[in-house]
């Protein structure tokens, strides 16, 4: 995957530590998780010199922790954009995971309506479009790193492909997933595919030089 000031690319925070008694929007990196976002920092560290990399995320900690050590690996500051969260789901909180998955299930079958109190996923694609473009207006000759999170990145992506929403374009399970589309025609330049395959090329390229 080749960085330039027109590519933006979207990151899922990986494998998290998943606490019942602990609010989603503050569960944290697993360390599969860390280990997999220190992985791809090593990867990102030399992209400055190619072109201006700006790395936005959203407020909630998983996305933070994924964020973080790839602005520190770039050297530039972080923005946070708390209106990128993943898709509301506070109304029923922590759910076992074969009910949060037929409520998934629901949630992307039915975009036009509140399924059990979650945001519609109209109403959530409609946002994070919103706050990606936004995020874009404000890194004008920046390529742009987006670390968020599954539900919304699928919408995003749909939007993007003009696409219906359908959770057949999900990421595929565990997170750490990334694709990226072109800035300017707002185009998908790929699908998902795991944070281990992004900038390899590169990598490799340096390694044999």
């Amino acid at each position: 995957m080749q960085l330039t000031p027109q590519t933006a690319i979207y990151i899922t925070h990986p494998q998290v530590i998943v606490d019942s008694q602990v609010q989603v929007t503050e569960w944290q990196l697993s360390p599969l998780g860390a280990e997999r976002v220190d992985w791809l920092a090593k990867r990102v560290a030399d992209l400055s010199s190619t072109c201006l990399v700006a790395v936005v995320c959203s407020a909630e900690r998983k996305a933070i922790e994924t964020a973080i050590p790839l602005a520190d690996a770039l050297g530039v500051d972080l923005e946070q954009r708390p209106h990128t969260h993943e898709n509301d789901r506070s109304s029923t909180g922590f759910m076992p995971p074969d009910a949060f998955e037929r409520q998934a299930d629901a949630f992307f079958a039915s975009p036009m309506r509140s399924v059990r109190g979650w945001e519609p996923a109209q109403a959530a694609q409609a946002r994070i479009l919103r706050e990606v473009v936004a995020a874009e207006e404000n890194h004008e000759g920046h390529a742009l790193i987006i670390c968020g999170h599954g539900a919304v990145g699928t919408l995003l992506y749909c939007a993007l492909a003009g696409l219906e929403i359908d959770r057949r374009w999900d990421q595929p399970p565990g997170g750490g997933n990334w694709f990226a589309y072109d800035r300017l025609s707002r185009r998908p330049l790929s699908h998902w595919a795991p944070i281990e395959t992004l900038f390899v090329d590169q990598s490799q390229s340096r390694e044999k030089q």
